[in-house]
């Protein structure tokens, strides 16, 4: 996992310092309560972000619920309490993959190629800034880690709350899903809970795909109707169809 806080440049090193640290602790906090222990997950300060290792035997839908949306509630309640300088944006960029430890402690491999340029993907670049004060965490999904995780009968899970992107960086191009508070398909910034403590437990998650008839596979969650994700804009209306966007524009004939 890989985040990165959005605008950092031109706040100067003293409130550069300070939101470095701000994202330290309200990822410190959103691990507790996701119940993931921070000695197993390598952290590296990337100057204006991180970069998280978790362990192989991590199951990866645990990476993903309720760490992501404890993180964004959690810099929701910092934004609140912070001046304009000081507040958090946070694109998280989730892949998965065989890595490196170097004799000298350093991890690598090709999967942080991906990372990299999913963390800068244009779709994800806009997904933060979606809602005039911008999304508080706006994720992004490898296909792969989509796979593994998404329409599994995960809770948090369900496939219609991410939305599908095209990801043309460099030389990678592949698909990949987003997920945001406020997305047409995602979670609205009102159905996000507080931040919880530790000592208050999370969210119970399930560990494993809900029964099931025998002789039938899990299927993903059924998208939304377009009558439900119908939404006008100044420069004609969207529509949500199946996983994707479609967007109509007015002309002057109407």
């Amino acid at each position: 996992m890989a985040c990165d806080i959005a605008a950092s440049a031109g706040r100067g090193q003293q409130r550069l310092q300070e939101i470095r640290g701000a994202l330290r602790s309200v990822l410190s906090g959103a691990l507790d309560v996701a119940e993931l222990d921070r000695r197993d997950v390598s952290y590296v300060d990337t100057g204006d972000g991180c970069r998280l290792v978790a362990p192989a035997g991590l199951p990866k839908a645990e990476l993903l619920v309720p760490l992501l949306p404890e993180l964004s509630a959690r810099i929701r309640g910092h934004n609140r309490q912070a001046g304009p300088e000081a507040r958090l944006r946070v694109r998280v960029a989730v892949h998965a993959g065989e890595v490196r430890f170097d004799p000298d402690g350093i991890v690598s491999g090709t999967p942080f190629e991906v990372l990299a340029r999913l963390l800068d993907a244009a779709p994800l670049r806009r997904a933060a800034v979606a809602g005039p004060d911008g999304a508080p965490v706006a994720a992004i999904l490898s296909q792969h880690y989509y796979e593994e995780t998404v329409g599994h009968g995960y809770e948090g899970l369900e496939a219609d709350a991410f939305t599908a992107a095209e990801v043309v960086v460099k030389e990678y191009a592949a698909r990949a899903w987003l997920w945001y508070p406020g997305s047409p398909v995602g979670p609205r910034p009102e159905e996000e809970a507080e931040p919880r403590t530790a000592a208050t437990g999370p969210r119970p998650v399930e560990t494993g795909p809900r029964p099931v008839e025998a002789g039938r596979q899990p299927t993903e969650a059924e998208p939304r109707t377009v009558e439900q994700v119908v939404r006008a804009t100044g420069h004609g209306t969207v529509f949500a169809v199946a996983r994707g966007v479609q967007h109509i524009r007015s002309n002057e004939r109407g």
